[in-house]
């Protein structure tokens, strides 16, 4: 038995499927899952917030007028418009470009996460059949993040704003 297999929970050195999961799996560092995850759950929001723009700071016209014409919260089985729609597609969009950048880069990684969490609950609202394909997938790796962390590769950590996790 090495040091390594000694400082192993008891039930981990006893049952030999659980050294064999720890010797397949052990060598992937949880900071590249995290990463994954940061790049999974920034690309479809970016993606969206690309589509809202006609040029630097420049809503573009479609975008606004979705919040106008076309999206409605599904409340209490009745659907309601957004209030104050042209600030809700700046608000919208923004949150669609600004966001997966600090996820990307880590930094206010757990607060980027939790944004986009808030911004998913509220396309569930609007687009309520969406939750099994896109939703539900969504806030898992938004709450993944905000429980993980950045991890290692993250501009949190280099700046010192994120502890290690011990």
């Amino acid at each position: 038995m090495t040091a390594a297999d000694l400082s192993a929970p008891p039930l981990t050195r006893a049952n030999p499927i659980a050294r064999f999961t720890a010797a397949v799996f052990g060598w992937l560092p949880l900071s590249l899952a995290v990463l994954a995850l940061r790049f999974a759950l920034a690309v479809p929001f970016w993606k969206s917030g690309m589509t809202k723009w006609d040029g630097f700071l420049t809503l573009s016209f479609g975008a606004q007028q979705l919040f106008v014409d076309e999206f409605k919260l599904h409340l209490f089985g009745g659907e309601y418009a957004f209030p104050f729609p042209q600030t809700m597609a700046l608000l919208s969009a923004l949150g669609e470009t600004v966001l997966p950048v600090l996820l990307v880069f880590g930094l206010a990684t757990r607060y980027a996460a939790l944004g986009l969490l808030a911004m998913t609950a509220i396309i569930q609202l609007t687009v309520p059949d969406g939750w099994a394909n896109f939703h539900l997938p969504w806030a898992a790796m938004a709450l993944s993040i905000m429980t993980f962390g950045p991890g290692r590769i993250a501009l949190d950590r280099l700046l010192g704003l994120e502890r290690p996790r011990t």
